[in-house]
């Protein structure tokens, strides 16, 4: 018989931003056989779950609370929110407050996780002290500070940080309107892979490439050649993470030191 993706060793719900195809290419590139995916979208303005005054919790935002109660009959074993901007927007507390909320809808039975989280355990499982960490060209400054705070409050002593550059075409965009004028459908890997490595500091321990909808698993492999340097991403992290998580430990060739690693 042939295969039907049926996702009979995992089943994985992704929650994703509405308007982007990134995330679904990149894990389907890299999810083993036997692993299925199944993704809601989220149109909420980040962080996905917003904070209650007291601060004591977050509250859901709708599009999340929907897709929960979606995903609550679909047999997962796994779900993640896979918003960086989320994490590092909802700052401390936040991932904890979130999949709270999120198991409560979802049930005991499955794993629930965030970007922020995964990327965290990921660089951890690499042994990263001081990333180099590069932001898309969407991410406003105060995203780009609040994930510096983000990483630092966990320990990490980031060696520098880098911005992509889109390109003459896009320069007169402000970032936060990149995506409503097509630059994340238009991303080209070539001119981010030369940036990274003109940019990587001799500091940097690892290269850690935040964003799920930023377009770069094609490159983590000449990277870490190019660099002699583990390469971390979003989406690899929450795939990764999410594997271990529903008990799948295949190496996954192809895509980084990382996706030879088990979770610590």
């Amino acid at each position: 018989m042939n295969n039907d993706n049926w996702g009979a060793r995992a089943r994985i719900g992704m929650f994703i931003v509405g308007s982007e195809a990134v995330p679904e290419a990149e894990w389907q590139a890299m999810a083993p056989r036997g692993v299925s995916v199944h993704s809601a979208r989220v149109s909420a303005s980040a962080p996905w779950a917003a904070w209650r005054p007291d601060r004591r919790g977050v509250d859901l935002a709708d599009d999340l609370a929907r897709g929960c109660r979606q995903f609550a009959a679909m047999r997962l074993s796994a779900v993640v929110l896979g918003h960086t901007s989320s994490s590092v927007l909802g700052g401390k507390g936040w991932d904890a407050a979130a999949i709270s909320e999120m198991r409560a809808i979802l049930g005991a039975a499955v794993q629930v996780t965030t970007n922020g989280l995964d990327t965290i355990a990921a660089l951890h499982a690499i042994g990263a002290r001081q990333p180099f960490l590069v932001v898309p060209p969407w991410f406003t400054d105060a995203v780009v500070s609040a994930a510096l705070g983000y990483y630092a409050d966990h320990g990490f002593h980031l060696a520098g940080h880098m911005r992509h550059d889109p390109g003459e075409k896009w320069r007169h965009v402000p970032p936060q309107d990149l995506y409503a004028h097509g630059m994340g459908f238009d991303q080209e890997i070539e001119p981010l892979y030369q940036q990274i490595v003109n940019a990587c500091p001799p500091a940097a321990d690892t290269v850690f490439i935040a964003g799920t909808g930023f377009r770069c698993i094609a490159i983590i492999e000449a990277l870490e050649a190019a660099l002699d340097r583990p390469v971390v991403t979003a989406n690899q992290a929450s795939l990764w993470r999410c594997l271990r998580l529903s008990g799948v430990n295949d190496a996954i060739q192809h895509y980084g030191r990382l996706c030879q690693s088990k979770i610590s």
